[in-house]
């Protein structure tokens, strides 16, 4: 039963810290998604994106916060 209580405080940190990124994120200089190192070609007929330094950055951020819910469980 532990298991499940501390299940729960997780996934209501992860939602609460999701939460928080969305509130400030228009605050935030840049954007998601539009950061310097993003890939974009634009040609006639055509548009080739993809989001290399966003695609970092999440996992860098999922990374720590997978460590940190494994220290609390």
């Amino acid at each position: 039963m532990q298991f499940i209580g501390k299940s729960f405080i997780s996934i209501g940190i992860i939602l609460t810290i999701i939460g928080i990124i969305f509130y400030f994120s228009n605050k935030i200089p840049f954007k998601i998604g539009q950061l310097p190192g993003d890939i974009l070609i634009k040609k006639d007929g055509f548009t080739f994106y993809f989001p290399l330094t966003t695609t970092i950055l999440i996992s860098i951020i999922f990374n720590i916060i997978i460590a940190i819910i494994k220290r609390i469980l």
